[in-house]
């Protein structure tokens, strides 16, 4: 990393509100050039508060951005941060309102050109997209990193029609925790209180209206840009990483943008749920804010940058690597794509029936019937660069499955989505099918690739219910993208089961399920490897990007005693045997403690936990617990809380708990609990 202080401009920050037309204030924190001429805005709009939890990401971008001559504005959504208001759902249709409102207003500041451009990662990507779909006029560009096209099922909700505990739940919690912190007195002064009961008094979980909506109605739709493409004219950079949840929405994005005609181009490296610059593993990194700069420039400056001119998607495919929780670097390499789908890429049938199959098949099906604790060396949904977010050796998890093997008689590439396509058979109702794409060495180690689910209800459509038949059905659903190379000698091996905790929530009634091999096959998007000397070569070749630069850190102190996962492992997997009981228990490791330059101290501990019963999908529950504390020692403040969330269930439904408690100084000033009987339509 080379961290940089000169930059073409000097740089001034402004903290500032924001008038919305209904009288709420949002506040903003912009870095600005210093110049007399109107300069082009770049807009981040968050609820993850400018004031401490995003700050040192924040001054590795937005400092950048000013000293090259843009305005770059921070905001905090409604209700969060130092912004005013009661806090609303995720991407709700007031978030949206009051996004275009922030724009407009931007654009009509006397320092502003008049061009905008949005920029974020995870929801700031996500509301950059949907912002740009409502098509405000100043909007002309946007970098869209790490975020979704489709709300429903490629979320933190649901995954092939199945509910997702990790993430549900997970996030959920995380989401009460944030919207429960108190303003900061540095900008409220005394009247933070106040500000601080009328939200939390105001506040509703998210956990409950996102469990009562299990199939893709008109809640998922909304904000899902993958409903209507033709809606966004701004010019859409999307970057994604493979180790990223969200990594298919770049492959979307410029499938169907392209094909209208769009302005888009890609970027898919080997990173996770993190910026390309960042130094947090794995990588390589490259030069992203040099990259994002060439963008922003050719759409807001009118400046020829050539990024039209770079292919439509750069993008890396990793070697074979053994199995790891993390890794410094991906061992692979840059390629490119002139067009998606691309001609390079030919869709190819594996059968199954001519596979090695364990366990044997008997009477023409093999029988899936995974004990419920499958899927403890899943990983973590969210990759954030710690060092157990990955997936482990998948042999534990194999021996769970059922697995078919194909021996790799030639080294190939696949790039893109493969699908699974079965004949099944449910003895009843309901069923679930996980599948994993494996690669094994010789020496049966077991490195997994990508994955792919579905909930068999909602085999014809994500929007609604249908009970299996008590004949054959044949299925069809996607793997995530991915690009990996297949080497001769190894084996490649789809592995398939009926559970997957703590992944997919089990469905209550489900009791196993038959699959005919010889009428199934695994497709997958093979890749030609280019022959040394040939176009395609050069093309692949010729993308290369520099080194990180950033601005030079935020000097943010981390006391090492307050580090959340100094005290627990990151993620800890325990059996009770004699109950036949597995528990995972995670340490997300989100910051702990810090102390800002400005004197804040904000510490926040956190720990997610997951339960289940062998050979009872009822018992499945979860838990997640937040402590988070702010002080200011230099005028007496202090402020903290606690939120607690858990989900249980039976065979009929689902049951909520949230709890949030709140303290000003050593005066306890809120506590609530709500609780919740949800039914199980579709999970």
């Amino acid at each position: 990393m080379k961290y940089v202080k000169d930059f073409p401009y000097e740089t001034r920050i402004v903290e500032d509100w924001i008038p919305l037309s209904d009288g709420t204030r949002l506040w903003m924190k912009g870095w600005f050039p210093v110049t007399d001429e109107p300069v082009p805005a770049l807009l981040e709009y968050l609820p993850y508060r400018a004031g401490d939890w995003t700050a040192p990401r924040d001054h590795e971008r937005h400092p950048y951005y000013a000293g090259h001559g843009y305005a770059s504005i921070r905001v905090d959504i409604r209700g969060h941060g130092n912004s005013e208001g009661i806090p609303g759902d995720e991407y709700d249709a007031q978030e949206h309102a009051d996004g275009v409102e922030v724009i407009n207003w931007i654009a009509e500041q006397d320092w502003c050109t008049g061009k905008l451009g949005m920029f974020g990662i995870s929801w700031g990507g996500f509301n950059s997209l949907q912002l740009a779909a409502l098509r405000p006029d100043p909007l002309k560009a946007i970098v869209t990193t790490c975020s979704t096209d489709d709300r429903y099922d490629n979320d933190v909700h649901y995954f092939g029609g199945s509910l997702l505990a990790v993430d549900m739940h997970a996030w959920a919690s995380t989401m009460l925790a944030f919207e429960s912190r108190p303003p900061d007195p540095r900008v409220w002064g005394d009247d933070w209180l106040d500000q601080w009961k009328e939200r939390l008094n105001g506040m509703e979980p998210y956990l409950d209206e996102w469990l009562a909506h299990q199939t893709r109605d008109e809640f998922w739709k909304h904000g899902s840009v993958c409903e209507d493409y033709d809606s966004i004219d701004a010019a859409v950079m999307a970057v994604g990483g493979w180790y990223d949840p969200y990594r298919d929405t770049v492959l979307r994005l410029i499938d169907n943008l392209s094909q209208r005609g769009k302005n888009v181009r890609g970027l898919l490296g080997p990173w996770a749920h993190q910026y390309p610059d960042r130094d947090i593993k794995p990588g390589p990194h490259i030069d992203f804010l040099g990259e994002t700069l060439r963008w922003w420039d050719h759409w807001l400056k009118d400046e020829d940058t050539g990024v039209m001119e770079d292919p439509l998607l750069r993008t890396w495919i990793t070697n074979p690597l053994p199995a790891e929780t993390h890794y410094d670097e991906i061992p692979g390499r840059w390629v490119a794509e002139q067009s998606w789908p691309s001609p390079q890429i030919t869709p190819t049938k594996h059968d199954l029936g001519g596979s090695n199959i364990t366990p044997p098949v008997h009477d023409g099906a093999a029988f899936i019937h995974s004990p419920q604790n499958t899927g403890t060396g899943s990983g973590r949904y969210f990759p954030y660069g710690n060092t157990a977010d990955l997936p482990t050796d998948q042999r534990e998890d194999d021996g769970r499955s059922t697995t078919f093997d194909i021996p790799v008689t030639e080294t190939f590439e696949i790039l893109g989505n493969g699908s699974v396509d079965l004949r099944v058979k449910s003895p009843t109702e309901k069923g679930q099918i996980y599948a994993r794409l494996v690669d094994v060495a010789p020496d049966g180690s077991a490195t997994l690739v990508t994955r792919g689910n579905l909930n068999l209800t909602a085999r014809e459509g994500r929007d609604k219910v249908v009970p299996m038949l008590e004949d054959w059905v044949d299925v069809s659903f996607p793997l995530t993208g991915i690009g990996y190379r297949f080497t001769k000698g190894h084996t490649l091996r789809l592995s398939l089961s009926t559970a997957y905790w703590p992944w997919i929530w089990p469905q209550a009634k489900a009791e196993g399920l038959y699959v005919d091999p010889t009428h199934s096959s695994l497709t997958l998007p093979h890749r030609t490897i280019p022959v040394a000397g040939s176009e395609q070569e050069k093309l692949d070749s010729s993308v290369s990007f520099g080194s990180p630069v950033q601005p030079v850190p935020l000097d943010v102190e981390y006391p090492e005693a307050g580090r959340a996962g100094s005290r627990r492992p990151e993620r800890l997997i325990s059996h009770d045997v004699a109950a036949k009981e597995t528990m995972l228990q995670a340490d997300p490791n989100y910051g702990g403690t810090r102390i800002y330059p400005d004197g804040l101290h904000f510490t926040e501990d956190s720990v997610e936990r997951y339960w289940i019963n062998w050979d009872d999908p009822t018992t499945a529950r979860t838990e997640a617990e937040w402590i988070v504390a702010l002080e200011r020692p230099e005028i007496g403040w202090k402020a903290s809380l606690t939120a607690d969330t858990r989900i249980r269930c039976d065979e009929e439904n689902f049951y909520t708990q949230s709890v949030v408690t709140c303290y000003a100084d050593e005066d306890k000033i809120f506590e609530k609990e709500w609780t919740r009987t949800i039914p199980r339509e579709a999970s």
